[in-house]
């Protein structure tokens, strides 16, 4: 079955960088609108920024814009997302998702990675 796997997370300070990474698996990788969500202790999962299969098209949470950067490499079916200036509520479990078209909905993905954590210390 289609496997995504989350690398990447740890502890940063604040101000800090991450880059995490979503390798996928049985899946047209390009075909697929790429996305990550993330999830805080005691919140619902919220929507982070999405990709389009080509790449050419992303989209972005106001809350992370001009911090984050979506991309992905179809040759080697991996997703990225680049963190910079990273803040203490940036705390969350990172979930990639794949799709179908840009979306910002749970609902809009069929396929879901089991998650990486990402801690930045004040």
């Amino acid at each position: 079955q289609v496997q995504l796997v989350e690398s990447g997370g740890g502890l940063v300070q604040a101000g800090g960088s991450l880059r995490l990474s979503c390798a996928a698996s049985r899946l047209t990788f390009s075909f697929y609108a790429m996305a990550w969500f993330r999830q805080a202790p005691g919140k619902e999962r919220e929507f982070v920024a999405t990709i389009s299969g080509s790449g050419l098209s992303t989209y972005y949470a106001d809350s992370v814009k001009g911090r984050f950067t979506i991309s992905r490499d179809n040759a080697k079916n991996t997703l990225y997302l680049q963190m910079n200036s990273l803040k203490p509520e940036d705390t969350a479990v990172y979930y990639c998702a794949a799709g179908v078209g840009l979306r910002v909905g749970e609902d809009d993905y069929d396929y879901w990675g089991q998650g990486t954590q990402v801690t930045v210390s004040s």
